[in-house]
């Protein structure tokens, strides 16, 4: 590893560690104030207003059901044979109007007769699966009780019924008097709940029953003692019968904090519940706003740190590649390059070329106009064919006034590609004439790059020999 990937490695892992430490420890601070708020305060006490509204929404229905219980007018009605439907229709008819209730009724414990605010509704029997709740009430020995169940007075409607059980002076059972509270008086408290705070607000009979919630297929089916992971916690609840308490359990993944309350005049419990994971959804939302944040300021810290490292390593490598004087690459860049090419015709068979350049007469120009005009011609030599071969090309200075040219292809690019940089060095406009000797070398197979320039050296000695011998003739 670098001395510069070392660097920024650490860089990283301080900024990042830093931000993640701290945003983690003040939510994990947060957590705890909302999970103590939830639990103490904000709960029970949305389980105190929904107490006092449900409380104050179904007393007046129970107190309704204990006056026509132990109405004399009822009793006697009874005991005269229920002779006359009139009166007894009359007085259902104006309790309901009175008190807006959804539906008043009587069921005869003498003629099995269900009356309601309309007359006679039917005759209950123990094998109308609409008719086992006033059994099994009357089986309980309870003087009265809560009942949720469909209104067949009303079309099916979902009601809340309070059943009164209507006696004598002996204690004999006359049969069960009543009203039905139209259950979305009572849900809508519960829907309000869930809309302003988020939160799931339920009530479950002694057995762990639901009676009333804002979903309907959950009442009078979901049992909390079966269901879910508040049964692990259902025992306790049911066992409450004081003031508010607080349970906790998990959950498909999420973690549920509860408030429970019960209601002695209904004898169901009001379950305030709330998944603590959306409850913290304000407080993740924080985190997750401070880690990014904080990670784009170490992105953007690392980014400039990473720009300066690599444009100061960019010059000291350029630099250590680069011939000082010319720009072309030097021997190092070379040798790099060479093992490159080597590589791709060793594994692809794909065929590279050099080319040495020698300046002719140069040592005569140094002479002649002295060594600044001498570098000023070495400088427009390189530049000049860097701008003549391809992209791919590698132009390097060899030494003194000698130039190598690595490229890929044979000895047909090669040729091309000096007649191109022969043509481009004539057109030069300068006072001193600029001409060069040359010799190529394809790559074979086991080659080094000194054996590759030595016969590209034989082969442009061969081809000054040729060009003196021709000048003698």
């Amino acid at each position: 590893m670098s001395v510069k990937t070392k660097l920024i490695t650490a860089l990283t892992l301080i900024l990042v560690v830093a931000f993640l430490a701290t945003s983690l420890v003040n939510y994990a601070f947060t957590k705890a104030a909302v999970r103590a708020e939830l639990l103490n305060s904000s709960l029970p006490l949305t389980g105190k207003n929904i107490y006092s509204e449900v409380h104050s929404d179904m007393l007046r229905p129970i107190l309704v059901s204990t006056s026509m219980a132990h109405d004399a007018f009822l009793k006697e009605w009874i005991e005269d044979g229920e002779k006359d439907l009139g009166p007894i229709t009359d007085y259902l008819s104006q309790l309901r109007e009175k008190y807006d209730f959804l539906t008043t009724f009587f069921v005869s414990a003498v003629t099995d007769n269900y009356y309601y605010q309309g007359g006679i509704l039917k005759k209950v029997g123990p094998r109308d699966p609409h008719d086992v709740w006033y059994y099994a009430f009357v089986r309980t020995g309870h003087e009265f009780d809560l009942d949720v169940d469909t209104n067949e007075a009303e079309d099916g409607a979902l009601t809340i019924f309070v059943n009164f059980r209507v006696t004598d002076e002996k204690g004999r059972l006359l049969g069960v008097a009543g009203v039905g509270v139209n259950i979305n008086r009572v849900t809508a408290l519960l829907e309000q709940a869930r809309a302003e705070y988020s939160r799931e607000v339920y009530l479950v009979d002694q057995d762990g029953l639901v009676q009333v919630h804002r979903d309907r297929s959950r009442i009078e089916r979901y049992y909390i003692t079966k269901a879910g992971g508040i049964r692990d916690v259902a025992p306790a609840i049911l066992a409450a019968n004081d003031e508010a308490r607080s349970f906790e359990y998990d959950w498909e993944g999420q973690h549920y904090l509860l408030s429970v309350r019960y209601i002695p005049e209904l004898k169901w419990y009001l379950i305030v519940e709330q998944s603590e994971t959306s409850a913290l959804v304000s407080a993740r939302n924080n985190l997750v706003r401070t880690v990014i944040i904080g990670l784009l300021a170490s992105v953007l810290i690392i980014i400039l740190c990473t720009l300066t490292i690599n444009h100061y390593q960019g010059r000291l490598e350029r630099l250590a590649k680069t011939d000082p004087l010319t720009g072309a690459a030097n021997r190092r860049a070379l040798d790099e390059a060479f093992e490159e090419s080597a590589y791709k015709a060793g594994r692809y068979g794909i065929p590279f070329s050099v080319v040495i350049l020698d300046l002719n007469k140069f040592k005569a120009i140094n002479d002649v106009y002295g060594h600044i005009k001498g570098d000023e011609v070495l400088r427009t030599v390189a530049e000049t064919t860097r701008r003549t071969i391809r992209p791919t090309d590698l132009l390097a200075r060899w030494g003194g006034d000698e130039f190598v040219i690595l490229l890929d292809g044979g000895m047909a690019e090669a040729e091309a590609l000096i007649h191109r940089v022969s043509c481009a060095l004539a057109e030069i406009d300068s006072d001193v004439k600029i001409s060069f000797s040359h010799g190529l070398a394809q790559f074979i197979e086991g080659d080094s790059l000194e054996t590759m320039t030595h016969r590209a050296d034989q082969a442009m000695y061969r081809t000054k020999e040729r060009s003196c011998k021709d000048e003698d003739l």
